[in-house]
């Protein structure tokens, strides 16, 4: 029999992986709906974008590592349905691949706006290869840029952009840049940080309308009726997750895959990982989806040895996220979801500060700006549950280094 995984991404590729050097010698079959080999996306907004990477530096693994660990990769091909009956996918070629545990790292997709004009010439998201491409292709002749999402890919691209000759300008809905994702004290940093830069940083203020002319975009109306002019308009409003195949096959969904603790669905042989799952969370208390290199991969690894070696073991793997933005770089350790207290260290005038997020009296979490050592401290403190308070960290001497040794 076979392990099928549905999705080419960080999370299908490391399972693959993860699953032949777990010592699993049976059938792999990785099926991925792109054309391309399966590749890195965090360059996507960096370093491809700006011609510092090829697609080759870009790819997860060489194309001749596939075949000579006998994992099947088909490229361009796309999974349209799943007969939990007869333990089978269904392939958009016509093919059928009988499997014995099937993976579902189907990952996520752009969320598309409900704004009129969004499907003008030179309105784009960024989520893919071909996105990547066709962005790199236009910042070239582009005079005026047009972020809408003030996440991490919307503020990587604005950073990568903004230049003398280019106007740069970022809409966000919310009153604060990367609200779901970090505290407000990193907030109020990055959002003065990208000012300083250039990048007109508009909060509370979405896109209500692209404005063209001859199919082409050529500005952008805000919802305070205010046009900004744009001859290049990335959307990074976020995304959902890509759950219609799961759906069709009558496994629970609702804002993901849903899984239980060891990541298997409703039907014990089928498993979810990576951008499209939601899980329930120890760190976070709730169920809950991450989009994240760590969670993709550390659920894949998980994945490999609950097939290669069942133990129903829970995933509890400490989550932890960056993000590069020219020079600031963005290191969190843990979770800041509900948090209820922060505390500084450092000063954010220095450009070196992180701040530790505290629920209940209790660490848990810890954003790093240009401070790598202190996010390191963090991940051991927190990877071992240490019951440290603000007054802890706060304290005259306290040093994160001495106490994570």
């Amino acid at each position: 029999m076979s392990t099928v995984i549905v999705g080419a991404g960080q999370a299908g590729v490391h399972l693959a992986v993860s699953l032949r050097q777990a010592g699993y010698a049976e059938r792999i079959v990785l099926i991925g709906d792109e054309p391309a080999l399966p590749y890195q996306r965090p360059p996507l907004s960096k370093a491809f974008l700006l011609g510092a990477a090829t697609e080759e530096a870009i790819q997860l693994r060489p194309e001749s590592f596939y075949p000579s660990e006998s994992i099947d990769l088909l490229t361009g091909e796309r999974a349209t349905g799943i007969d939990l009956a007869t333990a089978c996918v269904q392939l958009a070629s016509g093919t059928r691949i009988a499997w014995e545990h099937l993976v579902l790292a189907t990952g996520a997709r752009p969320r598309t706006l409900g704004v009129p004009g969004k499907s003008l010439d030179g309105v784009l998201p960024l989520r893919s290869l071909a996105h990547a491409r066709e962005l790199a292709r236009r910042i070239g002749t582009a005079r005026h840029v047009v972020v809408v999402g003030g996440g991490f890919i919307g503020l990587e691209f604005a950073a990568a952009v903004a230049r003398d000759g280019i106007t740069t300008t970022l809409l966000e809905g919310a009153d604060r840049l990367m609200g779901r994702a970090v505290t407000s004290p990193v907030s109020r940093f990055f959002a003065e940080s990208h000012r300083a830069r250039g990048v007109e940083v508009r909060l509370g203020v979405a896109a209500a309308e692209f404005l063209g002319v001859r199919g082409r975009v050529t500005a952008v109306r805000a919802t305070d009726g205010r046009n900004h002019p744009a001859d290049l308009v990335v959307v990074g409003a976020g995304v959902t997750p890509d759950t219609e195949l799961a759906a069709r096959a009558g496994l629970p969904t609702g804002d993901g895959i849903l899984v239980d603790e060891t990541l298997r669905t409703a039907d014990e042989r089928v498993f979810a990982i990576g951008d499209c799952a939601r899980f329930p969370s120890t760190h976070a208390g709730t169920l809950l989806r991450l989009e994240s290199v760590q969670n993709a991969t550390g659920q894949a690894a998980h994945v490999a040895r609950e097939i290669v070696a069942p133990g129903r073991c829970p995933y509890q793997a400490l989550p932890w996220f960056w993000s590069d933005q020219k020079g600031l770089r963005l290191q969190i350790a843990g979770l800041t979801h509900r948090h209820d207290e922060t505390a500084l260290l450092g000063d954010p005038d220095s450009g070196r500060f992180s701040v530790a997020a505290f629920r209940n009296g209790r660490l848990v979490a810890l954003e790093a700006v240009n401070r790598p050592a202190d996010y390191q401290a963090a991940r051991r403190l927190l990877s071992r549950g240490a019951a440290l308070t603000a007054s802890d960290v706060t304290a005259p001497g306290f040093s994160l280094k001495t106490a994570a040794a």
